[in-house]
């Protein structure tokens, strides 16, 4: 399976922002082959000042750098990610810009010829109760990212191959053979631990209520440390 871990910057959130970087590393098979697409985006609108400090680009940087309009970089993004099962940290929020750019072109959107696999979904359910976000399962997986002073989307997508791989156990060096066995299954032994079920009452929110909290935290987690609320 051909695999694209996939990260975005933009110039905020919220209807009318546009994406003004991408990043992206291949995975085939499970291993880092090497190849990578990365760019930076004129995104034709003010930069909130907000989202400069996370990511520390101006459109002032931007312009001193010639940095295209998306137009003229559609082709080769698309082209590079086509076919291929897209590895995203809180997926919703980088494939709604993607698909807005696109439809700003009227291109069809990214499932049309891609998967997505969404990695925040991925850590909440093997992880119930703890934080999820990159940051998070860095440290949790062992994995250095103190590099990592500002967010930037071609350095953390290359973080968060290393963290998906670390996720499902698998290989995270380049590509070096195609016979290598790297089954990703991990054997746990609990001895004789026994569990007894609690009956225990328990008061939820609504369903609404859910969606709305979860839906708000997320996009604390994209472009933050991750949510207090969410810390174990």
């Amino acid at each position: 399976m051909r695999q694209v871990v996939l990260d975005t910057e933009t110039t905020g959130i919220g209807d009318g922002h546009r994406i003004i970087e991408i990043g992206c590393v291949e995975v085939i098979k499970r291993k880092l082959t090497g190849r990578h697409y990365h760019v930076y985006i004129n995104p034709e609108r003010p930069i909130d000042e907000e989202a400069a400090e996370v990511h520390g680009i101006t459109n002032e940087w931007l312009i001193e750098q010639g940095a295209p309009v998306f137009s003229q970089v559609v082709d080769d993004f698309r082209s590079f990610i086509d076919g291929a099962q897209l590895v995203i940290h809180n997926a919703p929020f980088d494939v709604g810009m993607m698909d807005a750019e696109f439809s700003r072109l009227n291109m069809t959107p990214t499932r049309d010829f891609c998967g997505i696999l969404d990695t925040l979904v991925m850590a909440r359910q093997m992880h119930p109760g703890a934080r999820a976000s990159l940051d998070a399962l860095c440290k949790r997986y062992g994995i250095d990212n103190s590099h990592r002073e500002l967010h930037g989307a071609l350095l953390d997508a290359e973080i968060l191959a290393d963290v998906y791989l670390m996720m499902t156990g698998g290989q995270t060096d380049l590509a070096l053979g195609e016979d290598e066995s790297d089954s990703g299954v991990v054997e746990l032994d609990l001895g004789d631990i026994k569990v007894d079920a609690a009956a225990l009452k328990v008061v939820k929110a609504t369903t609404e209520e859910t969606a709305a909290h979860e839906a708000f935290l997320d996009l604390i987690d994209k472009k933050s440390e991750g949510a207090l609320w969410r810390r174990s």
